[in-house]
């Protein structure tokens, strides 16, 4: 899944491919608002996204990523 993520006074969004649940993202960032802390979202590839958790604008969801096109090859 694909979540966008809108940061205050930031021109572009992060995009980030991870396999983290909607709802548990949400929570994560319920809890960094809270605790007034980063909110952090890990990618599929194992890369972490950091982003003061007031900073975040909004998060939008794509359940569907499509099919990736590029002439790498991938191993499994």
């Amino acid at each position: 899944m694909e979540v966008k993520i809108g940061v205050q006074n930031a021109a572009r969004e992060l995009s980030v491919d991870t396999d983290v649940e909607p709802d548990t993202v949400l929570a994560t960032l319920n809890g960094a608002l809270k605790d007034d802390s980063l909110f952090t979202l890990t990618d599929s590839k194992g890369h972490t996204v950091a982003v003061p958790a007031d900073k975040v604008a909004y998060l939008y969801f794509n359940a569907d990523t499509g099919r990736k096109v590029g002439f790498g090859l991938t191993s499994s």
